[in-house]
């Protein structure tokens, strides 16, 4: 059965992996990680996001879809085309929309989950072995493709672990990637068209026909996350366990498939058909096999999914370029020398896909022609069970990304550019040697007189049973000492007796000519039956079973019995012929010189080719149907009278796609068909010199005709040195839009790094627009007055609180500082104080006051940039005037309530100051000691009375209590007064604070002490 090819197989589940526990602003680094930590295959999803022009939207919508509240589990790498002189923000953006950790990629980072990782600027980006890797561009700008270099390297290392997402973009970036993840069993997801700003990549890979999902970038998230949970979470291998059990449910998605479908993968490797089988269930959200087989018998639509998704494979112009470089130099060159000059080189391609490696052989063939400066007529059969994978093969027309694969002097002489620089088309002399069919190989007829078969990486999906029916098919198909070339992970297996091996590790072999010493075989035994598989399956109601292609025979034979004719063609437009029913001989022969495809117009006989070319001209111009008869049409030296007749044959363009298509007829006339001649009518007699006037006649007719002929060959020969200056004309006007054309892929290319930069700049501008904004409203709802200056003390942004202090208003942004009159009183130093601090970056701090009575705290600081660098200064005016007042308001009322405790309290109180004289006295110092307010208040204390306070130690506690804050109780003095007489004292003293601009004073409490003999090591006893 053809499939379609891989670079290699789908292998097991990784094993190994890391679940680090990083905090939120932590590095992830390669070169920081633990030697354990590397080279290790992730064990969870890693999802690749390209975008390119308009994907700056795209991903903060992407992003904005996240779960907040949990982790997603995988992890994100963005690639987008950046401009290679220009610093992206894309990070700085990105983490405002997610909580996961973002990075801008450093050379070697481990990849972790639930982190994202963003592509420098001008860098290539890998992934090999859980690490990024990055890479100078080996490209010039305006023709790399970063996005499907990182998406086919994260195939080749991740498998079905890689996921892709292709978002808004011009070109083709990305489809060729995605087609390499989807050939490893990863899935593809694109942004709907209609929700991008531009959709070139988009349709691009959706017109690949391998997309899985089509959303917009807010849907993605959730649907990626429900996809990883049925494919890689805990249940994923309890579903394999139970898939391989139920054999019965996997049969029954073979009767699905082969009922529809018309094939059988029954004898396909089972481990193949439940990976694919596993990804269709982990897409539709199905735990179960026997829930699937319920699905896909209701929903026709999976079962096609389901063998799209088998015949899934990724191939590529001169895959494995070593194997090609062998073909070329050994190989290819032995084939053409085993032929003669003119001789015919037949190839066979089965499992061809899209058709790349079936042009890469042709374009070697071509080469190698052209090299020998020999003719040889070169076919090459492209074949493959993918319908839509022939279609493409057909078209020819591939994503620029192939540019990768092909060098630049190929891909300028046999590809030419379209669709505004995203594709590229092959040249109409390579595609005109192949011939793309659908077919089953394990089915259909195969090729036969072949010199090359070109089967790689189609057997190792099928099994034993199938690979020994190939072997020996493909030996009868080959000429003898024709070539067989497999992939790098097959073999002729049991077979070896059928071939020499050219290139072991290649695996190219050459066909034996001969079975020595062998039992032969039976061919029949080998050849697949002409018949279709096994008896007709019983079809669902709602199923339309796939009707059979007709052949270019019954098309033509259907139409010949409308017309009871016996002789025709089918011919295409220019003439060419498809398919010839009946002898036609007497009506065409072929034309002298080299043999390529038979042209009705070459073949036609002389007398009938003027008049097919006017019916041809005719019918294609859109008239249905043209006869003409009596034409007389020389055949081996008579004339023959001949009816023509040119009809248009409507036909399905879907079943033929050679379209349209014309049947000419051609048979012998009747004699009611033939002119009558007028002599024939005529009753007068014939005259005897009517032979020799009818003689003379033709002999003059004859004469003109070779005049007009001699005049049409020289104006044919004219025409044709015109058409060749044409020609050189036209080449050399190719090669200039060829010029124009990589000119205009450059500048799409920078166009396309300048709309992300300009995306880029615009958030930037709006991010700096709400910052100004939020600091202008800050400064203006601080009521603090500020002043920005530069270096030269010029005025470089004020607040409006600013303007009550200094005369400023928007015009004076620029002006000196200097030049600005003040409102303060007393302070004329502003200009002096701000030079000192920038020159000494020592903040200055001063209580001014303003005309207005308003009193302010002026800060004068250095202006710092981020970059720690002085560029200015920074003055702030802090109204305190309410604080002062407050502060004011305060000491006066401690005052008042410290005059009425003192004057409340019963035992002597005195008030002293810093020079510890009496300030204040209360009534009951007065009572007890027997002195009066002015014998006491504004003195010294030792000049008291007789000085019995003048204690050395008493004088020192009182200055510890001033200096130190200190406090000292139950001091005890004992002394005769004069009025008084003795008495025992006990002394407690504290410090208190005074009004405002006065120091400190100390509060002295006096207690009276009774017990006389009861005095301890503080009593003092002073005077008589």
């Amino acid at each position: 059965m053809g499939s379609r090819k891989k670079n290699k197989a789908i292998s097991a589940d990784s094993p190994g992996g890391v679940n680090p526990s990083k905090g939120p602003n932590d590095p992830v680094n390669g070169a920081a990680m633990p030697e354990a930590d590397k080279g290790i295959t992730a064990d969870f999803p890693i999802v690749g996001i390209g975008a390119s022009a308009g994907g700056l939207a795209a991903f903060e919508s992407f992003f904005s879809g996240m779960p907040v509240d949990e982790d997603p589990g995988m992890a994100f790498v963005l690639v987008q085309h950046l401009a290679p002189d220009h610093k992206s923000i894309l990070t700085d953006l990105i983490k405002r929309y997610t909580r996961m950790q973002v990075f801008e990629v450093e050379d070697g980072m481990v990849v972790r989950p639930n982190c994202t990782y963003i592509i420098p600027p001008n860098r290539d980006m890998a992934f090999i072995d859980g690490t990024l890797q990055l890479l100078e561009p080996s490209l010039p700008r305006g023709q790399r493709l970063p996005i499907d270099f990182f998406f086919r390297s994260l195939a080749q290392d991740q498998h079905e672990r890689a996921i892709c997402v292709v978002l808004s973009g011009t070109g083709s970036d990305g489809t060729l990637g995605l087609r390499a993840i989807k050939s490893e069993g990863g899935m593809a997801m694109v942004q709907s068209p209609e929700s991008t700003e531009y959709n070139g990549m988009p349709r691009s890979a959706i017109a690949s026909g391998l997309v899985d999902f089509e959303l917009s970038p807010a849907e993605m998230p959730a649907q990626l996350i429900r996809y990883a949970a049925h494919a890689f979470g805990a249940s994923s291998k309890v579903h394999a366990t139970q898939q391989q059990k139920n054999e019965n449910a996997l049969k029954k998605i073979f009767i699905l498939l082969r009922a529809q479908t018309g094939h059988d993968f029954t004898l396909y490797k089972p481990s193949t058909i439940n990976r694919r089988i596993e990804r269709r269930m982990a897409l539709n959200q199905i735990d179960t096999m026997e829930r699937y087989v319920k699905h896909a018998q209701q929903t026709p639509a999976e079962v096609e999914s389901l063998f799209r998704d088998l015949l899934i494979g990724v191939t590529n112009f001169f895959r494995d370029p070593e194997v090609f470089k062998v073909l070329e130099e050994k190989t290819i060159p032995q084939i053409f020398a085993d032929k003669p000059a003119g001789g015919t080189i037949r190839v066979w391609s089965p499992g061809c896909a899209s058709g790349e490696e079936a042009y890469s052989l042709a374009i070697l063939l071509a080469e190698r022609q052209e090299s020998l400066k020999q003719n040889h007529k070169l076919q090459i059969f492209a074949t493959d069970i993918d319908s839509q994978a022939i279609t493409a093969a057909r078209s020819g027309l591939y994503p620029a990304g192939i540019a990768a694969d092909i060098p630049p002097e190929r891909l300028a002489r046999f590809f030419t550019v379209e669709d505004n620089g995203s594709a590229y088309r092959i040249h109409k002399s390579i595609r005109d040697m192949l011939i793309f069919s659908e077919q089953d190989v394990i089915r259909d007829p195969p090729f036969s007189k072949l010199d090359l078969i070109s089967c790689r990486n189609l057997m190792i999906y099928m099994g034993s049973d199938l690979q020994k029916k190939l072997i020996p098919l493909f030996y009868y198909a080959l000429n003898p000492d024709g070539y067989l070339l497999l992939g790098t992970s097959e073999s002729v297996g049991d077979f070896g007796h059928l071939f020499t091996v050219q290139e072991r590790r290649l695996k190219i072999y050459q066909r034996k000519k001969t079975l020595q010493g062998v039992s032969k075989v039976a061919l029949g035994s080998f050849l697949p039956p002409l018949t279709s598989l096994g008896a007709a399956l019983p079809h669902s109601s709602n199923r339309i079973a796939p009707q059979k292609k007709p052949t270019l025979r019954e098309l033509t034979e259907h139409a010949l019995l409308k017309q009871l004719i016996p002789a025709g063609a089918l011919v295409k437009g220019s003439g060419d012929i498809l398919y010839i029913h009946g002898r036609t001989s007497l009506f065409l022969e072929p034309a002298m010189g080299e043999v390529g495809v038979y042209n009705i117009f070459k073949m036609a006989r002389e007398g009938l080719q003027s008049e097919l070319t006017s019916a041809m001209q005719k019918v294609t111009a859109g008239v249905e149907f043209v006869r003409s008869t009596g034409l007389m049409v020389k055949t081996n030296g008579t004339l023959t009278p001949v009816n023509l007749i040119v009809r248009r044959v409507e036909v399905d363009p879907v079943a033929i796609p050679e379209t349209p298509l014309y049947l000419v007829i051609l048979e012998e006339a009747a004699a009611c068909d033939l002119p009558s001649s007028p002599q024939e009518d005529s009753n007068s007699p014939v005259l005897p010199h009517a032979d020799s006037d009818v003689d003379m006649r033709v002999a003059a007719l004859q004469q003109e005709l070779q005049v007009k002929e001699e005049y049409l060959q020289t104006t044919n020969e004219e025409l044709k040195s015109t058409n060749e200056e044409m020609q050189s004309v036209n080449e050399e006007l190719q090669s200039t839009n060829e010029e124009l054309e990589t000119s205009k892929e450059e500048l799409q290319s920078i166009n396309e790094e300048l709309t992300t930069v300009n995306a880029e700049l615009q958030n930037k501008v709006a991010d700096l627009t709400r910052a100004n904004n939020d600091m202008n409203n800050l400064l203006a709802g601080t009521g603090i007055g500020t002043v920005f200056v530069d270096y030269q003390l010029r005025i470089l942004r004020f607040t409006p609180t600013a303007t009550k202090i200094i005369n400023l208003i928007v015009s004076d942004i620029g002006r000196p500082v200097g030049h600005i009159v003040s409102n303060l009183i007393g302070y004329d130093s502003l200009v002096k104080d701000t030079q000192s601090v920038m020159d000494t970056l020592v903040p200055k701090e001063v209580e001014v006051q303003s005309q207005a009575g308003r009193c302010y705290t002026m800060r004068i600081l250095p202006y710092r940039t981020l970059e720690n660098v002085i560029e200015g200064a920074v003055i702030t005016f802090t109204d305190i005037t309410e604080y002062k007042q407050i502060k004011a308001t305060l000491h006066k009322a401690h005052t008042h309530l410290a005059e009425a405790v003192v004057a409340t309290v019963r035992e002597p109180l005195l008030v002293l100051d810093a020079d510890l004289r009496v300030v204040q006295a209360n009534s009951a110092f007065y009572s007890t000691f027997q002195v009066t307010p002015d014998t006491t208040q504004g003195q010294l204390l030792y000049e008291l009375g007789n000085r019995q306070w003048d204690i050395p130690a008493l004088h020192t506690l009182l200055d510890d209590v001033l200096t130190r804050n200190a406090v000292f109780n139950d001091f005890t003095v004992t002394h005769q007064f004069e009025t008084i007489g003795w008495r025992t004292l006990r002394l407690n003293a504290r410090r208190i604070f005074g009004e405002s601009g006065r120091s400190e004073l100390i509060l002295l409490a006096i207690e009276e002490h009774y017990d006389h003999n009861s005095q301890d090591h503080n009593d003092i006893k002073t005077g008589d």
